[in-house]
């Protein structure tokens, strides 16, 4: 297992050069850079916008940017940000914790609802109650999350339903108590966390019902009810435990993207995470913060993976790397 894990670590490095690489050659297609505008304001000399140029490397060809970029990454510095004109690690960081505590608080919930629906649809099979859960699950798989986030901004406002339409706090933020923080944020999340969590309630119900159907038409289940033990040691003890090893891969996808899945959902609710700051990034051209940002996901997909590789090895003793 150490070897293998030593090997997927190896293989971080040519992975992130191939992704930064695309990233970067996909935004020089573009005609313009984060400059180009500059040119046009009769404010900014000719001498102030060929030393713009120079200091951000945009006057040489677009490998030796690249090169140039490859060498300041490896030094911890992932370039300048035009549009912010700031460091991009300061310019993610601020966004950063919004983002996670976001998908983080989303995830979670997600999984604690949907496992023991998922379960409970499962083993009452065709029942009232799943057909009914099915339904709602399907709905919620139909439903767009930028969609639903639009339909619950506008109940929210037609309704006087007492919650935040956009942000992540009120202005008065720094003059609150500890708990009265605390309140106003999870009232600023609240509308958010609904839309993320509902979608992924709604996969992992259908994820989680199918694979525990079939888990519990194997012979060893058949075998394990004739034995006589019960019907909760069955579903909880044998059945669940095979069942949940696909959702587990799922789950390190779900890691991966913890940083991109949300962007529509932020951009809807004007959350102030990472999703809102990639779209100006690239709207302005700002090449460095742009390829920041889909480096920082390349490494959490790749981590995700790994984790995922890791807990299924740790749950099914039938699975090992070597």
């Amino acid at each position: 297992m150490f070897r293998y894990i030593a090997r997927r670590f190896l293989y971080i490095i040519p992975m992130l050069l191939g992704i930064s690489s695309l990233t970067f050659l996909i935004m020089q297609l573009a005609p313009g850079d984060a400059l180009t505008t500059m040119k046009l304001s009769p404010d900014i000399s000719e001498e102030v916008y060929n030393a713009m140029r120079a200091r951000f490397w945009l006057d040489q060809p677009p490998h030796m940017q690249y090169i140039r970029w490859i060498q300041q990454l490896f030094k911890g510095d992932m370039g300048h940000s035009f549009l912010w004109h700031a460091p991009v690690t300061w310019v993610l960081r601020q966004r950063l914790f919004n983002t996670l505590l976001l998908t983080l608080a989303s995830t979670v919930l997600g999984w604690i609802i949907a496992i023991p629906i998922g379960i409970h649809s499962a083993v009452n099979q065709y029942s009232w109650s799943d057909k009914l859960l099915t339904f709602v699950a399907f709905i919620g798989v139909a439903i767009p999350n930028w969609f639903l986030g639009l339909l619950l901004l506008y109940l929210t406002v037609s309704r006087g339903w007492g919650f935040p339409v956009g942000g992540m706090t009120s202005i008065d933020f720094a003059d609150f108590t500890f708990w009265e923080k605390t309140l106003d944020l999870a009232r600023h999340m609240f509308l958010p966390t609904i839309v993320l969590t509902t979608g992924i309630v709604a996969s992992l119900i259908r994820y989680m019902r199918s694979n525990l159907l079939d888990v519990l038409r194997q012979d060893y289940v058949t075998t394990a009810r004739a034995k006589g033990l019960s019907n909760r040691v069955v579903i909880n003890k044998h059945a669940v435990r095979n069942a949940i090893n696909p959702l587990i891969t799922i789950f390190g996808y779900q890691l991966g993207g913890i940083l991109g899945g949300a962007a529509l959902t932020e951009i809807v609710m004007n959350w102030p995470g990472i999703g809102s700051l990639m779209l100006n990034a690239v709207q302005g051209k700002d090449y460095y913060l742009v390829m920041g940002n889909l480096l920082i996901g390349a490494v959490m997909l790749i981590l995700g993976n790994l984790v995922a590789d890791i807990l299924l090895a740790a749950s099914d003793p039938r699975i090992r790397y070597e």
